[in-house]
């Protein structure tokens, strides 16, 4: 019997790991055995994660960075670096949703949004790439959105930003899978987070959850390594949660 991918004390860099889904994703890799590094803008709702991740045994790192900052990025690297001299796994999770009609929408959401959604992956992931190179190891999991595979109306900004973050997925993919380095994305429908919970008509009883996108990532980061997947995984839960 072919096991799958263990986890246990994989280091592991979670972007937004201080709530939703990028919370989940910690605490299901700390059961899992992994090793969190939780960064983000915000201090305290990482904090927060790392005090639930402790709970369950394990230890990890918390670093409040400005992700779409190159300088903070490569510093926030070179600190995992030191303290773990290793990383596995990178979560591309932090995410903003702004959206508009292209002819009515504000250059300051558009830049915000493509900031977070896409400068931020890029910063991120091209700081791990020698890392992950030089160990011919590695994964990379971006948590997209089902806007990225379709069209929704009023949802030029963001849904471009995953459009976007998509194809660089699958451009990081191609570049890097003679070093053994997996590149995954999920797009997921309609979850209950603090980012959408003031959407108009959402019938939270029927969307999804955090910890049902934290089960596909721990999936995608554990399967067995002879299943093989070529380029990007894109996993649509969709359910529409205004039926």
């Amino acid at each position: 019997m072919i096991e799958k991918t263990s986890l246990n004390d994989r280091v592991a860099v979670i972007s937004g790991g201080g709530t939703g889904i990028g919370r989940a994703i910690c605490l299901a890799l700390a059961d899992e055995g992994g090793i969190t590094v939780i960064c983000g803008r915000r201090l305290e709702p990482l904090e927060q994660t790392m005090a639930e991740v402790q709970l369950k045994g394990k230890s990890g790192l918390v670093i409040a960075a400005d992700l779409c900052a190159e300088t903070e990025v490569d510093g926030l690297i070179l600190a995992v670096m030191k303290e773990f001299g290793r990383i596995d796994i990178l979560v591309n999770n932090a995410g903003l949703f702004e959206t508009a009609q292209t002819h009515i929408a504000s250059t300051a959401s558009w830049d915000r949004v493509m900031n977070i959604n896409l400068r931020a992956p890029f910063l991120l992931t091209k700081a791990v790439l020698p890392i992950m190179r030089g160990q011919r190891s590695g994964q990379i999991l971006n948590i997209s959105s089902e806007s990225g595979t379709c069209y929704h109306e009023d949802d030029v900004i963001y849904g471009v930003s995953k459009h976007a973050l998509n194809d660089f997925a699958e451009y990081v993919q191609r570049e890097n899978q003679e070093f053994n380095i997996r590149v995954s994305t999920i797009c997921p429908g309609a979850v209950f987070t603090d980012m959408n919970n003031e959407t108009t008509g959402l019938k939270y009883e029927k969307s999804l959850y955090s910890e049902d996108i934290a089960d596909l990532a721990i999936w995608l980061l554990t399967r067995r390594k002879n299943i093989k997947i070529g380029g990007q995984v894109l996993i649509q839960t969709m359910l529409d949660p205004r039926l």
